[in-house]
């Protein structure tokens, strides 16, 4: 009997002490709510003039969250240097290329090749006030550039023999460019991204028609390379997208079409 009832009081005990055990954990702590920072929504580089941008805003600028927004409208346009509207005839199919990447991957409600013939300042502000005419949250800005080196190859002999120096190729041409997308915020005056794709070619040419040949090669790199830059744009856009805040509740249930929206 003393021993049943020392078994009892003892299982007691343990069952006391295993519904006791939860009120002995450490209280849950729930997570420290942090404020995001500000979207930013203001243009600070007034008459985009190097050196106007306070402290202020220069912090501003850089503590704001780099997303792309949605359903916007973007243009693709070519820029020469200092990014100023290219007045040349557009005859370059990149711009082309670039654009139906962007209708394809399906982040903009519309796209967009700009024209330079509309009348416009050759400046940044002028660039701004295009993309406003098209209703453009954004632009890409497309530009290449290219360096060009002339040599005498092996068979510079040939003029030796005076009509040989006429057919043969002995002259070398070498080509490097770089072509250039640039993604603009038009109502900030901020870039969001720039990627370059680098291209090079090297051909023996004689001494007939040597721009036109020129002209060719180069004209060639870029047609090759026009999906490769698409490609590298069409990652950075997708890296803009991932960014993207995620709305609260409130938010969510506002931007939801009519039909979208919870019965009530």
């Amino acid at each position: 009997m003393l021993r049943a009832a020392t078994l009892a009081l003892a299982a007691l005990t343990l069952t006391a002490c295993g519904a006791a055990a939860p009120a002995l954990r450490a209280p849950a702590m729930e997570p420290m709510a942090v404020a995001a920072p500000p979207v930013l929504d203001k243009n600070h580089f007034q008459q985009d003039r190097m050196g106007n941008v306070t402290e202020t805003a220069m912090r501003e600028i850089l503590a704001a969250p780099v997303f792309l927004e949605e359903r916007a409208r973007i243009g693709v346009v070519p820029v020469v240097s200092r990014y100023e509207l290219s007045r040349d005839v557009p005859v370059e199919t990149v711009t082309g290329g670039l654009t139906r990447n962007l209708i394809d991957n399906g982040f903009f409600e519309v796209v967009s090749e700009v024209t330079t013939d509309w009348p416009g300042a050759t400046s940044v502000g002028g660039l701004r006030e295009l993309a406003t005419r098209y209703r453009a949250e954004y632009l890409l800005l497309y530009r290449h550039r290219f360096v060009e080196r002339e040599m005498v190859n092996g068979w510079g002999w040939a003029w030796l023999t005076l009509v040989g120096g006429m057919i043969m190729p002995q002259n070398t041409y070498e080509t490097a460019g770089v072509m250039e997308a640039t993604l603009f915020d038009v109502k900030t005056g901020t870039l969001l991204f720039t990627v370059y794709e680098r291209v090079h070619a090297e051909e023996d040419f004689n001494v007939w028609n040597n721009d036109w040949k020129v002209r060719r090669l180069r004209e060639g790199m870029i047609t090759e390379a026009t999906e490769k830059l698409a490609q590298k744009v069409d990652a950075r856009v997708r890296d803009l997208v991932a960014a993207r805040p995620v709305p609260r509740k409130d938010e969510a249930v506002a931007r939801a079409p009519a039909n979208e929206l919870p019965a009530p």
